[in-house]
């Protein structure tokens, strides 16, 4: 088995570095913000920059490569990356920031379409689904630690900018050395919001809300940690324990899902995602006993239901059309997080931090709405024309580039 890996290790060993960088990127920003005391709104932002960057490197990276080659690409994303972060550094202002942030985004979003057409292409249909799962882990386990970093230092300074820095460029060592041929050109997705609307309503409309409340949450999380009072080391597991039981929760909700109506495990999900919300409103917790006990439960929700969508979606879609409709979602989930982190910010700045929780509770609510009124006027699909469950981790630590792979490796459901 372990010669299945040795090929890719070195891609593997590239994008933990990414994620690792990602990790202390994503968190650095808001928790330094909010001790310079950005505004909730201009905290918010920093999402809205990172969702129109990693929307617009998914669209672009693959002419990119075409005009000068997957190495060399990698290597200008991670570079730039680096700088970003360094810059951001130098100019401590929110809308510096913003526009870096969206930067950072551009270029995540490109290196990791990179790494992951390279896997792709060094896999055999055999072993692509273990090595995926093994890439997926992988990644999880970097971005987690990434943002663990925070407890070691002060992130008043510039350790984290530095830091950050230092494993967007280590990130391109292995990739930059590595003897493996370089992978077919990238997969090129056009967003068609009509095709998408005919194929499933429910998986659009639902997409875009849980982009709006993934995107709002996984943005100012750290601004209400901080702002409830807990210690830097509570703030980073109030970010990391959310993605861990995301991770969890997936497979077991992936599996009740093949047996029944995918939109009553959408609604179901939804309401419990709904009922974090509103304890995180009505309990007003302080502690962080139940800050996280509520994360957890909030966190195993809401990164349940994207992969609940695509499946659904694709049980509707016409054979050969997969990579269409799943490219299609991940593209309006960038939309839906382009708009939340923004709402957010505004609805934390006139009512409070917990109308963090205003806002992924409205979205919440639409959704288990829509959905039940969708169930009412169109009948389930049978389980014998269901597509495969597949996990899927939108957002961050995916691209376009995984969506394809995740329709080409049925044996990882068997």
């Amino acid at each position: 088995m372990l010669r299945q890996f040795l090929p890719v290790s070195a891609l593997l060993l590239g994008s933990a570095f990414l994620l690792f960088a990602g990790g202390i990127n994503g968190l650095i920003l808001p928790v330094r913000g909010n001790i310079e005391g950005f505004s909730a709104i201009s905290l918010g932002l920093l999402g809205t920059g990172w969702a129109l960057g990693y929307v617009s490197g998914c669209l672009m990276t693959p002419a990119l490569v075409a005009r000068v080659g997957h190495v060399r690409a990698f290597g200008a994303l991670a570079a730039i990356a680096a700088i970003s972060m360094l810059a951001s550094a130098i100019q401590i202002t929110p809308w510096a920031w913003i526009v870096l942030r969206g930067v950072c985004g551009f270029c995540f979003a490109g290196a990791a379409m990179i790494v992951e057409s390279w896997l792709s292409e060094q896999s055999t249909p055999e072993t692509r689904g273990r090595i995926f799962g093994v890439y997926t882990m992988v990644n999880l386990a970097a971005s987690t630690a990434g943002s663990l970093m925070l407890t070691i230092g002060d992130p008043s300074g510039f350790l984290f900018f530095a830091l950050a820095a230092i494993f967007y460029c280590m990130a391109l060592v292995p990739t930059a050395l590595s003897s493996s041929s370089t992978p077919a050109p990238l997969v090129t997705v056009k967003l068609n919001l009509r095709a998408l609307w005919r194929n499933s309503p429910v998986a659009v409309f639902a997409v875009f809300w849980v982009g709006v409340s993934n995107a709002a949450f996984g943005t100012l999380a750290a601004v209400y940690a901080q702002n409830v009072g807990l210690v830097l080391a509570a703030v980073s597991l109030f970010i990391s324990i959310p993605i861990l039981a995301g991770a969890v929760i997936q497979m077991p909700v992936g599996l009740l899902s093949d047996r029944m109506d995918r939109r009553k495990v959408l609604v179901g999900v939804a309401a419990l995602a709904l009922v974090a919300d509103l304890a995180f409103i009505l309990l007003a917790p302080d502690g962080r006993a139940l800050n996280l006990t509520l994360a957890a439960l909030l966190g195993g929700s809401i990164y349940a239901m994207y992969p609940v969508i695509v499946a659904h979606a694709n049980d509707h879609a016409e054979p050969g059309t997969a990579i269409q409709i799943s490219g299609g979602l991940l593209l309006t989930f960038g939309i839906g997080s382009i708009i939340g982190p923004t709402v957010a910010g505004l609805a934390m700045a006139e009512i409070g931090v917990r109308a963090l929780f205003l806002t992924t509770a409205v979205s919440h609510g639409v959704v288990i709405l829509y959905t039940l009124w969708r169930i009412s006027k169109r009948e389930a699909v049978a389980d014998a024309d269901k597509s495969s469950f597949q996990p899927i981790n939108a957002g961050r630590t995916s691209a376009l580039q995984t969506v394809e792979v995740s329709q080409q490796a049925p044996e990882t459901t068997s």
